[in-house]
């Protein structure tokens, strides 16, 4: 709660934790979740009221099956 409140005064960016809870008075803003990689900026709507921060941040990219995967046609 402070640290949205501080955000709301200053004007600043603000990073969050993936474990941290969406709230009401989150909506509106715009908050960097860090996914191991990099800073993603998240807008937060009020559908994602009650959620973690870390359902919007996806950390793992699928390349696709690899050419010579003999495992998948078994």
């Amino acid at each position: 709660m402070n640290k949205i409140k501080k955000k709301k005064e200053k004007k600043k960016k603000l990073n969050m934790s993936q474990a941290s809870t969406i709230i009401p008075t989150m909506i509106g803003h715009t908050i960097a979740i860090h996914n191991g990689k990099e800073h993603l900026p998240i807008y937060i709507t009020d559908r994602m009221v009650g959620h973690k921060l870390g359902e919007f941040s996806p950390t793992l990219n699928f390349l696709g099956h690899t050419k010579n995967d003999n495992r998948s046609r078994r």
